[in-house]
């Protein structure tokens, strides 16, 4: 019996409904976490700092995802941070004190390492290289769509619930999530693995020692990359209010910019498949780049709208490229602690991005930090220019 040819939407359902209802559920709270931290009686800087523990939990569970993805499998990792979050959603909702709602806080995060791993690492496994790119960059648009969703259905919520109906339906859509990863079929060659192979690779230090090569060349590409696109959600609010605009409109411009990244990832997923990484990896930082250098220049709705726009074109077009560039270059054998290592530098470059704006607005203005994310930009579009071509086909085996 010839084997069924392969098909994304055979899979779509079971496979990337998962992530649209945990984007739901990271998208509902996302937005009202400083307000419910100024509820438990925090100030505004403590606020600040307790949004960025989302990031923080990320960062430290990347290498223990790893580890847990390798023992007990993709699908069951999923299930196990679905779970995880919605605890974290929980504590949202109980009237506690400030330091509880920071552990559910930083829960959240924890899950998000691991449950982004376990999908990443899932579908590097179960679709055929010449689908990968549309597979990842659907995976990542799907997302956006979740956390495009949750704000909406969170303040539905909101209006019977207070804020806590955020976390209600976060917990709910991270619930649901579990539930439905549950019937995820395992993979094809987990089963194989049990028959003998092994998929742990070694250590997570020898792993880092074959690959240097790959983490400190497109490594270094992927970390300017997460770094612009976390500076990004900073510096389109921070500019509209610096030029005077006020905040629904400032919330509109975000919106469109959002719309325009969102609604463009299957096209970016084609191209790579079709042409290559680099004609998707260059492009987008490229692009960003031009974006943030012509920010500065803006001082009106329609100039700022039109930077917005461009700057949400970079971005989307790059949906996917990370998670498809880490399954490339990811080995068979260790794979999820290589992916480890690359969440690790993705979330790295995340977490650095808004320093580096921070740092310049401090000593300069906001104009000039937004210059240099943009440099920044260039130079991981230089980076990935200069190693895409040379290590991909090599990678791929081929000649």
């Amino acid at each position: 019996m010839s084997e069924q040819p392969f098909s994304l939407r055979r899979i779509a359902v079971k496979v990337y409904s998962p992530s649209l209802l945990y984007g739901l559920g990271l998208g509902a709270v996302t937005p009202i976490i400083a307000l419910s931290a100024l509820e438990r009686g925090a100030d505004l800087a403590t606020a600040a700092l307790i949004v960025t523990l989302v990031g923080v939990g990320s960062l430290i569970s990347n290498v223990p995802a790893a580890m847990l993805t390798t023992k007990i499998g993709e699908r069951l990792s999923m299930v196990v941070a679905s779970g995880w979050a919605a605890l974290g959603m929980g504590l949202g909702i109980l009237p506690s004190n400030l330091a509880v709602f920071s552990v559910g806080v930083t829960m959240i995060g924890m899950a998000g390492a691991v449950f982004n791993l376990a999908r990443q690492s899932y579908l590097a496994e179960a679709v055929p290289l010449e689908f990968r790119a549309r597979a990842m960059s659907t995976l990542g648009g799907v997302m956006r769509i979740g956390v495009f969703i949750g704000p909406f259905a969170a303040t539905l919520a909101m209006k019977w619930l207070g804020i806590a109906g955020a976390f209600w339906v976060a917990m709910a859509a991270m619930a649901i999530a579990a539930v439905v990863c549950l019937r995820i079929p395992d993979l094809e060659s987990r089963a194989a693995v049990e028959v003998g192979q092994t998929r742990s690779g070694g250590s997570m230090v020898s792993i880092a020692k074959d690959q240097w090569r790959i983490l400190l060349g497109i490594g270094l590409g992927v970390v300017c990359i997460s770094a612009v696109r976390a500076t990004r959600q900073v510096v389109l609010p921070l500019w509209g209010e610096n030029i005077g605009l006020d905040a629904a409109t400032i919330s509109l411009i975000y919106g469109v910019s959002g719309a325009i990244d969102m609604l463009i990832f299957y096209p970016a997923g084609k191209v790579m498949d079709k042409r290559g990484r680099v004609w998707v990896a260059v492009p987008c930082m490229a692009v960003m780049a031009v974006a943030l250098f012509l920010l500065p220049l803006t001082h009106s709705v329609p100039t700022m709208m039109a930077v917005a726009m461009l700057l949400g074109f970079g971005n989307g077009i790059g949906s996917g490229i990370v998670m498809t560039l880490g399954a490339d270059y990811s080995p068979i054998s260790g794979r999820a602690k290589f992916l480890g290592l690359w969440r690790l530098m993705s979330d790295t470059g995340a977490m650095a991005g808004p320093v580096v704006l921070a740092a310049f607005v401090a000593v300069a203005t906001l104009g000039t930090g937004a210059v240099a994310v943009g440099a920044v930009s260039l130079t991981g579009a230089g980076i990935f220019a200069y190693f895409i071509p040379r290590t991909y086909r090599k990678r791929m085996g081929a000649p």
